[in-house]
């Protein structure tokens, strides 16, 4: 699990990367979840990780934040369907019309986080 939760966390920080490299190919990446079947396939990607962080929490340098982190994110996951399309689209509007600035913020947090979480997961 260990190994999943750290492929998933450098997956957080490479997408924040991108981000804040290029904000317009962040959101690109982010549209592809803009369809019913993209929808489920980011509350799969959530549980797993969440499951991941969880039950990798014991080996980790954090053991009870990766918990709580965990138990977080499987928490978000399972209310990723209910949270419908039409919100998730105007959520992506929303960013956009604020501008790339606001992109790259949560971009750097992103990769920040995804790293701090890497970090975390390797004794």
């Amino acid at each position: 699990m260990t190994l999943v939760a750290l492929v998933l966390s450098l997956l957080v920080a490479a997408l924040g990367a991108l981000g804040v490299a290029s904000p317009t190919r962040l959101v690109s990446v982010v549209r592809y979840f803009q369809t019913p079947a993209g929808l489920y396939l980011a509350a799969a990607l959530r549980l797993v990780f969440g499951v991941a962080l969880f039950f990798s929490a014991p080996t980790s340098r954090a053991p009870g934040l990766m918990r709580i982190l965990g138990v977080v994110i499987i928490v978000v996951g399972l209310i990723t369907p209910f949270f419908g399309l039409t919100r998730f689209r105007r959520l992506i509007d929303w960013w956009l019309a604020r501008g790339p600035a606001l992109l790259r913020v949560w971009a750097a947090f992103a990769f920040g986080f995804g790293l701090l979480l890497a970090y975390a997961l390797v004794p």
